[in-house]
């Protein structure tokens, strides 16, 4: 078990996304082909804590059950690799069903995320929500719609400095 208090840390920044990069999720059998919902680059510190919020709606038409799951995740874009580097996830997956007579689908996700204590000085964080859609039933070209206006990502940093 983990445990993280915020006590003596100040909030040095909000930083928040409307801005929803895809437009459709694939249907497919497999679990492994997430598409970037929302990202944002956060500039960070070691020992920073970021408290992460996220929240998508997708609409199903396919006429059966997809399941979608989704996750946040991580990665340096000062590394000199940018998104082609290492990503990692950050807490745990959330995942749900949507049968046909559910139709919109509203996906949020929260978490809390400590910057490692030997996060290079002046590198950036980007945080990304990611989903994937599958079923067993599913068929080649069917896509749930990402829908335009229901998106956020907010990324509330905090740390130990005083804040300006």
């Amino acid at each position: 078990m983990t445990i993280l208090s915020t006590g003596g840390l100040s909030l040095a920044g909000l930083h928040s996304t409307t801005e929803v990069v895809a437009s459709s999720l694939p249907v497919d059998l497999v679990t492994t082909t997430w598409r970037t919902m929302l990202r944002l680059v956060v500039p960070v510190a070691a020992g920073d804590v970021l408290d992460v919020d996220a929240r998508a709606r997708v609409t199903s038409d396919v006429g059966y059950t997809v399941g979608v799951g989704w996750h946040l995740w991580a990665y340096d874009v000062d590394d000199g690799q940018g998104s082609a580097g290492p990503w990692w996830r950050i807490g745990t997956s959330c995942g749900d069903n949507v049968p046909p007579d559910r139709h919109h689908m509203p996906l949020a996700i929260t978490d809390v995320y400590q910057v490692p204590q030997d996060w290079p000085a002046g590198h950036r964080i980007v945080i990304v929500l990611r989903a994937d859609a599958h079923s067993t039933a599913w068929v080649s070209g069917d896509t749930l719609t990402v829908d335009a206006g229901y998106g956020r990502l907010t990324v509330r940093r905090w740390t130990g400095a005083p804040a300006c």
